[in-house]
């Protein structure tokens, strides 16, 4: 194997190294093939016609990583967790939401009807008139 083409190899190698680690150098990070050209320093046709057996491992790499770099595998099942979390709280204030709102309901018809027993001035039996406080600030 000539000398070039040996550097090419361990180019890619160490390339593909540093994106599963989610530590790339000159490219986006992204786990594909024409990233990991770019952070080899070759052109992707190096890649995929002289050094197909390094695309098939680095394919292959990925597929085990599903598509997400070394690095990044914690943010995103912190990521996951979190929208998880997000989606529970969302259904809880959903919830609670609709319960003020039959809440809200049945204060409104009871202080109706205390409005109209107040007006009518016939208490039923079993209920007695409290004394009114004095409506004067006191000092």
């Amino acid at each position: 194997m000539s000398t070039h083409r040996q550097a090419e190899r361990d180019a890619i190698q160490a390339a593909m190294k540093r994106l599963l680690a989610g530590t790339p150098t000159r490219s986006t990070g992204a786990l594909t093939v024409v990233q990991l050209a770019a952070e080899a320093g070759v052109k992707r046709w190096v890649l995929t016609h002289k050094h197909p057996d390094l695309r098939h491992e680095f394919e292959t790499a990925r597929e085990s990583a599903n598509g997400i770099p070394a690095a990044f595998q914690a943010l995103q099942a912190k990521s996951h967790d979190l929208e998880t979390a997000n989606q529970r709280l969302r259904q809880q204030n959903n919830e609670l939401t609709e319960r003020n709102e039959t809440y809200a309901q049945v204060i409104h018809a009871l202080t109706t009807e205390l409005d109209e027993l107040r007006r009518s001035q016939s208490l039923p039996p079993n209920v007695r008139r409290l004394p009114q406080a004095d409506a004067t600030p006191r000092q």
